[in-house]
C-alpha cells in the first residue's frame, strides 16, 4: 500500500506540474479548509506567497495525518531498501513513532511485524 493510496480518497492538483495526488479526506486532510493564522505565520516569517504557503501547510498536514500502518510499512520498506536489517528497522521505527507531530500509540516490536507481515 503506497503512502497516497487512492481508497477514500480524491485526485487533487500537485503544485508539481503534471502529478496529481490522492487528497484523503478520511483522515482530516480536508483541501481548502486551512488555517488561515498558520498561513500567516508562514508567510511572515518566510519568503513564501500566500498560495505557497497554503500548499506547504497543506503538505505538511497531509504528511501527519497518515495512518500508523501506512507509515510503518512504508518506512520499513525504505530502510529495508538501503539494506538495515529488521532487529535495527524495528527499533527505529518505534522510536521515530513516538516523535511524530501527531502521536501515534506506543507499538511493540511484535505489533510493529504484524503491520508488516500481516
Amino acid at each position: 500500500m503506497s503512502v497516497w493510496s487512492t481508497e477514500g480518497a480524491k485526485d487533487d492538483i500537485c503544485p508539481i506540474a503534471g502529478r496529481k495526488l490522492p487528497i484523503d479526506v478520511a483522515h482530516g486532510h480536508t483541501p481548502g479548509v486551512l488555517d488561515p493564522a498558520l498561513v500567516a505565520h508562514v508567510v511572515a516569517t518566510t519568503s513564501l506567497t500566500p498560495g505557497e504557503a497554503a500548499r506547504v501547510v497543506e503538505d505538511v498536514i497531509a504528511f501527519h495525518s497518515q495512518p500508523v500502518e501506512v507509515y510503518v510499512r512504508e518506512r520499513h520498506a525504505r530502510l529495508q531498501t538501503y539494506g538495515a536489517r529488521n532487529a535495527e528497522i524495528f527499533t527505529r521505527i518505534a522510536e521515530e513513532l513516538r516523535e511524530r507531530v501527531v502521536a501515534a500509540p506506543e507499538l511493540s516490536e511484535r505489533q510493529l511485524r504484524r503491520i508488516v507481515y500481516g
